[in-house]
């Protein structure tokens, strides 16, 4: 297992590397967002599908396959994050899933605090002494990325890709509890893995409810 400042040393290097890409990604993800709750629809729904497969496939081809090729199971979670991007992408076309907030209620309200979470990634990790370069950011880093687009798939349940749905629980809650919070301590994570519990918990409700 790689030790905990070598791996926050991989993602500094990847920070100085990609700057000012980070910076981009996260205002495309802050455009894509304030649509959602603007002008919901089909040409807002391909905006946010279209940056989330281009943000999916940026992490598994830059993060992990050429600047993080240290860290540890990488071909698993280049090819974890690949196959999001293409569902995302194929989902474009296919049009299943229709990303809509909350119009009324707790979910809304909660929906809202959830995002504001998210885009808090890298202010959360100041709180613990993680000032840039070890900065993890929406948009090029893979777990706030992942917090976001289960935020967005509970919004759109019942109509949802279980297997992306899957996939991206399968980052989102074990991870942060066996890996990046105990090893390294990534507390930031602890976002996702609220996000993970809390999408895991609506898909449940969503399956019941259908039955």
């Amino acid at each position: 297992m790689i030790e905990p400042e070598k791996w926050w040393g991989v993602l500094e290097s990847y920070n100085v590397a990609i700057f000012p890409i980070q910076i981009v990604m996260i205002a495309l993800a802050a455009i894509a967002t304030c649509l959602l709750f603007a002008k919901p629809g089909t040409k807002t729904n391909i905006v946010m599908k279209a940056f989330l497969a281009l943000s999916f496939t940026w992490i598994a081809l830059v993060f992990f396959l050429i600047l993080g090729k240290e860290l540890p199971a990488g071909y698993f979670q280049t090819s974890l994050f690949f196959i999001i991007a293409a569902l995302f992408a194929i989902d474009i076309f296919r049009g299943k899933m229709e990303f809509r907030m909350p119009e009324s209620g707790w979910l809304k309200y909660l929906t809202i605090l959830l995002l504001i979470m998210v885009f808090s990634y890298p202010l959360i990790g100041m709180l613990f002494g993680h000032h840039y370069p070890r900065m993890v950011i929406l948009g090029t880093f893979p777990c706030p990325t992942t917090a976001f687009a289960l935020v967005l798939l509970v919004c759109a349940l019942p109509r949802v890709d279980k297997i992306l749905y899957v996939l991206l629980l399968i980052w989102a809650i074990p991870f942060p509890i066996l890996i990046q919070i105990p090893q390294f301590g990534c507390y930031e994570d602890t976002i996702m893995l609220s996000i993970g519990i809390y999408g895991l918990i609506m898909l449940i409700v969503n399956m019941i409810r259908k039955k």
